[in-house]
């Protein structure tokens, strides 16, 4: 089982969530934590720390990459000339790549200074995760983890944050045998068929994992706190948190 957390944003974590998901990991049997961007929420010393080691107790090998939130907003002179300083100073390198039983994960980080909110990715990074995704065990379910989606629902939130070189990657990567991407952003729970919704005519499925919001007071549409559990044969399991039992549950809906 992998256990997907996406934005923390500490500095407005609720302690509810992190007990919760603490219980959680002890109570499972996890092979790893992917957290899919937005770690902090203003990049500060405090918040990347508090975050470090909130991970670090799960005692669970965990693999993150930034989010939009995890460089300066409003200090303009170390967003331009050093904005993942403080990200690294906690967490070392902003692309790893990590290999389980089960599970081989790669990261990616998708930030770029220039842009407040809206993914990138580059022809380089397209090419190095797919010689990763090449050299993988075969054996193994291939995800690929980023802060921004790849697809959202057009009437809801439109594609202004989208990676504009998705289908270019999901062209290369699945013929890699990718099984799905991982990622947070929109604070909204869903999952998509990349193969079907770019017509790449692959002959398995691409999934595109969106993750809410697991810890944050900053709740959208109406919902709860919540996370993703990826088991060992590729289904997506959604749980909830249930305020009154102060506990994350699964929901019925799978994928």
């Amino acid at each position: 089982m992998l256990l997907h957390l996406s934005d923390l944003h500490f500095g407005t974590e609720r302690e509810v969530c992190i007990q919760a998901i603490k219980r959680f990991c002890l109570e499972h049997q996890l092979e790893a934590v992917v957290v899919s961007g937005d770690l902090t929420q203003r990049a500060r010393f405090k918040q990347f720390y508090a975050c470090r080691q909130f991970l670090d107790a799960l005692s669970i090998p965990y693999l993150v990459v930034p989010g939009n939130h995890d460089i300066p907003l409003f200090h303009i002179w170390n967003r331009f000339f050093s904005p993942f300083v403080r990200y690294q100073a906690f967490f070392g390198r902003l692309e790893t790549t990590l290999e389980t039983e089960h599970f081989y994960i790669v990261g990616m980080n998708s930030i770029r200074r220039r842009y407040h909110t809206r993914g990138h990715i580059s022809l380089e990074q397209i090419h190095e995760t797919d010689e990763k995704l090449n050299n993988a065990p075969p054996n193994k379910l291939k995800l690929v983890t980023f802060h921004q989606p790849f697809y959202t629902f057009p009437n809801q939130h439109g594609d202004k944050d989208c990676p504009v070189l998705a289908k270019i990657a999901l062209e290369r990567w699945g013929q890699r045998g990718l099984s799905g991407l991982l990622h947070g952003h929109l604070h909204n729970v869903a999952v998509h068929d990349l193969n079907q919704i770019f017509q790449l005519g692959f002959d398995h499925p691409i999934l595109d994992i969106h993750a809410g919001t697991a810890t944050s007071n900053r709740l959208r549409f109406g919902l709860t706190n919540s996370f993703n559990v990826i088991l060992n044969d590729g289904t997506v399991e959604h749980y909830w948190l249930d305020e009154s039992r102060q506990a994350f549950l699964k929901s019925e809906n799978v994928v």
